[in-house]
C-alpha cells in the first residue's frame, strides 16, 4: 500500500512540475489578468425576463433529469443489491449497468442524444439523466444493503410476495437516503448542465458559450456569476431543505457513501415514537372507535410531506412543460438509434492515435496536480472546519461557509477565468480543478475527522498529550483510512473533470472529444471513451485494494 500511495505522490509532484505550475507562471500572468479584469466592467447582465428564461429552462432539464436518473437508478439498485437480488444473473449484469453509466461523460452521451433528436433540452435531459444512474445506483444500492432485514423477514413469514416485502420492508427504511441522494445529484447536474450548454444544450450553459464564443467578455462573466450565486443559492436551499424534509434521520457523515448508507440504518419506521394504547399497541394505530388504522394519522410531520409532495409534482409538470418535449421527435431519434450508434463503433483513432495517447498522460497529469494541490490546501481548511478540532465553533462555522462557496462554483467557470488569465492548455485545466478539489475534499477531511471517536482523543488527552498530539495521535490516526478513500475518490472525479473541460481549452482528451464531434468522427468519439474508461478501472481497483488493506 505504500508503494502506492508514495507511487502517486511522486506521479502528482512530476505532474505539477511538468505542467510549470509555480510562482513564475502566476507571475507571468498578471498581466494578462489586470488586462482580463478592465475587459469584463462594466458587466453586462441580461433583462430580468431573459435571466428568468435561461434560469428556469436549465432548472427544467436539471429536475427532469434527476427525476429519471431517480426513476432509472431504483430497479437498477435492487437488482445490484446482495440483499434484494440474491442470485449474480442480475447483480452482475446491474453493477456493470453502474459501473458504465458512471464511467460515459455526460458530454458523450450529449453529443449521441444531440445526433439522435437534434437541438432542445431532451438531449440533456437523457445525458444527465442516464449518466447520474451510476452515482445514484451505486449509492441505492449500498443503502439498500444495510437495511435492517427484520421488517423483511416479517413480511415474508406473512406471505408478502417479492414486491410487498420491497415496498414494505425496505423502501421505507431507505427513504431518507433516496431523498438525500436525490438533492445531492441535483446540485451535481446543474453544474453539468453548464458544460452541455457547449455542445448545444439549452439554458445558461448555451448562452454562456455563445459569449465567451464572440469574446463578450462583459456578457459571458455576468453570466458566470449569476450562475455561481444560483448554484451557491441551490446548494444552500438542497441542504435545508433536506435537513427539513429528513429532520433528525439526516446526520452528518463522512462521505457521499458511508453517509447514505448510516441513514439507510438509520431510518425510522413507525407512525408515532411512544405512544402506547391499549392492549400494548400504539394508541396512534387506532381509531377514536377501537378499530386499528389502515393508515397514518394526519399528523403535522405529514401534512408537512403531503405540502412537499405536491410542491415537487407541480415542479415536476411545469419542468416537464417548458422542456418542450416533442414526443414525434423523441420516436423519430429511437427509430434511427441503431444507425447512429454504427457510427460510434468500431472505435477508431482517426489518424492521431499518438497525439490521443499523448493528451491521455496530460490528462491524467491534470488530475494527479489538481489533486495534490487541492489536498495540501484542503487538509488545513478541512481540519479547521471540523467542530471537534477547530479552536472556537466560529471558526469552524466560517470555514464551513467557505467551503459552500468554493463548492459552490463550477469547475468549468473556473477554468475559462484561469485559461483568460493564463492562456489555452493544461496548466489552466489543473489550477482550476485543483480550486473544486479543494472544496469537496475539505468538506470530506471535515466530515471524517468529526466522525472520530471522542472517547480516544479524551483518552489521549487524558494522559497529558498537548492539543497537536490529540490531533495527530487520535483523531487522524482514525480518519486516515476514510482520508485516503477521499483522496481516490477525488482523483477518480479528477480524471472525469479533466478530459470535460478540455471543451474550453483546458488541455487534455477533451479537445479532441469535441473536435472529433464536430468533425462527425464519432468513432474516435469512442475511442476516447475507451481509453478514460480503461484508467478509470484501473485506478477504480487500486482504490479498492488500498481501501481494503487501511480498513
Amino acid at each position: 500500500m505504500q508503494v502506492i500511495l508514495f507511487g502517486l505522490l511522486a506521479a502528482s509532484l512530476w505532474s505539477v512540475a511538468s505542467l510549470k505550475i509555480n510562482l513564475a507562471t502566476f507571475g507571468d500572468s498578471i498581466g494578462n489578468a489586470a488586462d482580463f479584469v478592465s475587459r469584463i466592467f462594466p458587466l453586462d447582465f441580461p433583462t430580468l425576463g431573459e435571466l428568468a428564461a435561461m434560469t428556469g429552462q436549465t432548472l427544467a432539464i436539471v429536475l427532469c433529469a434527476t427525476v429519471l436518473a431517480v426513476v432509472l437508478s431504483l430497479p437498477v439498485a435492487l437488482a445490484a443489491a446482495r440483499n434484494t437480488a440474491p442470485g449474480t444473473a442480475l447483480r452482475v449484469p446491474a453493477r456493470v449497468v453502474i459501473v458504465v453509466t458512471r464511467t460515459v461523460p455526460e458530454l458523450v452521451l450529449a453529443i449521441l442524444f444531440l445526433r439522435l433528436f437534434g437541438l432542445g433540452a431532451i438531449a440533456g435531459i437523457l445525458a444527465l439523466g442516464i449518466h447520474s444512474v451510476g452515482m445514484i445506483g451505486k449509492l441505492y444500492a449500498d443503502a439498500i444493503e444495510d437495511t435492517d432485514p427484520g421488517p423483511r423477514d416479517a413480511l415474508r413469514t406473512a406471505g408478502a410476495t417479492w414486491s410487498q416485502q420491497i415496498t414494505g420492508g425496505v423502501i421505507p427504511q431507505v427513504m431518507p437516503a433516496l431523498i438525500a441522494t436525490a438533492l445531492h445529484r441535483f446540485d451535481i447536474n446543474l453544474r453539468a448542465s453548464v458544460l452541455l450548454g457547449f455542445v448545444g444544450v439549452g439554458g445558461i450553459g448555451l448562452e454562456l458559450s455563445a459569449a465567451l464564443r464572440t469574446m463578450n467578455y462583459q456578457r459571458g462573466m455576468a453570466l458566470a456569476l449569476f450562475l455561481v450565486a444560483l448554484c451557491i443559492a441551490v446548494e444552500v436551499l438542497s441542504g435545508a431543505l433536506r435537513k427539513r424534509v429528513l429532520g433528525d434521520r439526516m446526520p452528518s457523515r463522512a462521505t457521499v457513501w458511508s453517509r447514505l448508507r448510516r441513514w439507510a440504518s438509520n431510518a425510522q419506521n413507525g407512525w408515532v415514537e411512544g405512544a402506547s394504547g391499549g392492549a400494548g399497541q400504539p394508541s396512534a394505530l387506532r381509531t377514536a372507535d377501537g378499530e386499528y388504522r389502515i393508515s397514518p394519522p394526519w399528523t403535522g410531520d405529514r401534512i408537512g410531506r403531503a405540502v412537499y409532495a405536491t410542491l415537487f409534482a407541480g415542479a415536476l409538470v411545469a419542468s416537464v412543460w417548458a422542456s418542450d418535449i416533442d414526443p414525434s421527435r423523441m420516436a423519430d431519434g429511437f427509430a434511427s438509434m441503431w444507425n447512429t450508434l454504427g457510427l460510434f463503433f468500431p472505435p477508431g483513432t482517426g489518424g492521431i492515435g499518438g497525439e490521443l495517447w499523448t493528451q491521455l498522460l496530460v490528462t491524467l497529469q491534470i488530475a494527479l496536480a489538481a489533486t495534490l494541490i487541492g489536498l495540501v490546501v484542503a487538509i488545513p481548511v478541512g481540519l479547521l472546519a471540523a467542530r471537534n478540532v477547530a479552536p472556537t465553533p466560529g471558526i469552524a462555522k466560517g470555514f464551513r461557509i467557505v467551503i459552500v462557496l468554493v463548492r459552490g462554483i463550477p469547475d468549468l467557470i473556473f477554468a475559462i477565468i484561469v485559461i483568460i488569465v493564463t492562456g489555452l492548455g493544461a496548466t489552466a485545466g489543473a489550477i482550476a480543478l485543483s480550486v473544486g478539489a479543494i472544496g469537496l475534499l475539505s468538506k470530506l477531511i471535515a466530515d471524517s475527522v468529526e466522525e472520530a471517536d471522542v472517547r480516544v482523543q479524551h483518552a489521549v488527552a487524558a494522559s497529558g498529550a498537548t492539543r497537536m498530539q490529540v490531533l495527530l495521535a487520535a483523531t487522524v490516526r482514525q480518519s486516515g483510512p476514510a482520508i485516503i478513500a477521499h483522496i481516490f475518490y477525488q482523483l477518480d472525479t479528477n480524471i472525469r473533470a479533466a478530459t470535460l473541460l478540455g471543451v474550453v481549452g483546458a488541455g487534455g482528451l477533451g479537445f479532441y472529444l469535441v473536435n472529433a464531434s464536430r468533425v462527425m468522427q464519432f468513432d474516435v468519439v469512442t475511442m476516447i471513451v475507451v481509453m478514460i474508461f480503461a484508467v478509470v478501472m484501473l485506478l477504480e481497483g487500486m482504490a479498492m485494494w488500498v481501501r481494503k488493506v487501511v480498513s
